[in-house]
């Protein structure tokens, strides 16, 4: 039985989607003198458990009659019972159910490294982004669609830079940094220019997503009240009150990018803030704008500036909203260059239906406005981490 593309015939860019890799997914790529190290840290032990998760997933996937509902159950099964989940051989076949043109891949059980950048093992730290670089890259090469992220920790200048340069060797196509504050030193610190250089020449872009920020102090769950469960009916993830913190660290680290004039100093370098929701950046604009305007007498920084700070956003970094948020009114309060599409496939936070939710939230739109949505603002974002004839295929695969 065949069965048509999710999209469609539409042309549509996918700004987030996941593995679900399963615990032993680095061993592979971990250097073998640290892997025992890697091994031993509790953050490590505790994603991993006991390991029964990972056989239920590998029998589950190799269990004919459940593998007999892959395609009409595309969107509907999450995580590791998603088609493509972990498997590389199965990604293309999710591809081409869904019919995105192209699908940014970042990480599962490696979102945040572990805690390692601000641990002080700076060895381990980037033992284990170099690790999760090639395993990206590995997966990612069974299908030019699939577009992998690699990780480069902020927290030493000269590791950094060369985390940077082996990513971009291995064929990453954006290099993910974490938006809270590296130890020690700014986001913005010059000494990191060499990272944005080879970025910018490269012509892929700088990525921030979920997981690399700054954690909401656990105070505020002690309210008194029994303990709000999360959407999985745990407590690792996020609750209403928890999830206000979610742009806090973008929101500073851009912020500091764009005020220190990095964004100047690398004028054809994008930046992309990725399932940390959008409804924040157009107060966030406005409140840049009013720093520059409150300070521009007495800071030379900002003498130096190219335009305005939400002028810079524009030109320079793109969102992706959340499907629950209004990307119209994102659209029109930000500016129709900044919010791009997204399916977070196969997180249950996607949904299964992101399209509808996409859709009715831009009903009455320009259409510019929702073209530049699905598929203009990610070719922008991507350069040429997004091959030329991925851009406008004439025809998507199904």
């Amino acid at each position: 039985m065949s069965f048509a593309p999710y999209v469609g015939s539409r042309r549509v860019h996918d700004a987030d989607s996941h593995l679900m890799e399963l615990g032993d997914c680095l061993d592979p790529y971990f250097e073998r003198r640290l892997l025992q190290r890697y091994h031993a840290l509790p953050s490590y032990r505790q994603k991993l458990g006991d390991g029964a998760w990972a056989r239920r997933a590998r029998e589950r996937q190799d269990d004919p009659i459940f593998r007999a509902g892959d395609a009409e159950n595309i969107l509907l099964r999450k995580n590791y019972e998603a088609l493509g989940a972990f498997r590389p051989g199965d990604r293309p076949r999710t591809l081409d159910l869904l019919g995105f043109a192209s699908q940014l891949v970042f990480t599962t059980f490696c979102l945040g490294n572990f805690g390692l950048d601000e641990s002080g093992d700076v060895e381990l730290a980037y033992a284990a982004a170099s690790a999760h670089n090639r395993m990206m890259t590995d997966f990612c090469a069974v299908d030019r669609r699939l577009l992998a992220t690699a990780y480069v920790p902020l927290a030493d200048f000269d590791r950094a830079a060369a985390t940077a340069r082996e990513a971009i060797g291995l064929g990453a196509k954006a290099l993910l940094i974490p938006s809270r504050c590296p130890p020690g030193h700014a986001p913005s610190h010059t000494a990191l220019d060499p990272v944005w250089a080879m970025a910018q020449e490269a012509g892929i872009p700088i990525l921030f997503h979920v997981g690399g920020e700054e954690k909401l102090p656990t105070d505020y769950f002690e309210n008194g009240a029994p303990r709000v469960k999360d959407f999985h009916g745990g407590e690792e993830n996020f609750t209403s009150v928890s999830f206000m913190a979610i742009p806090h660290s973008v929101m500073l680290s851009l912020a500091a990018l764009i005020l220190d004039g990095v964004l100047d100093r690398f004028p054809r370098l994008k930046f992309g803030a990725i399932e940390l929701g959008a409804s924040w950046v157009p107060g966030w604009m406005r409140f840049m704008d009013s720093a520059h305007a409150a300070f521009f007498k007495n800071e030379e920084r900002l003498h130096r500036l190219s335009a305005r700070p939400s002028e810079i956003v524009r030109r320079q970094v793109r969102v992706t909203p959340y499907p629950h948020e209004d990307a119209a009114w994102i659209a029109r309060e930000a500016g129709a260059e900044v919010p791009l599409f997204s399916s977070d496939f196969p997180h249950v936070e996607g949904g299964r239906n992101p399209l509808k939710r996409f859709d009715a939230s831009l009903e009455g739109a320009p259409a510019p406005t929702v073209t530049r949505f699905y598929s203009e603002n990610f070719i922008d974002l991507m350069g040429e981490g997004l091959a030329e004839d991925l851009r406008r295929p004439a025809a998507l695969a199904a």
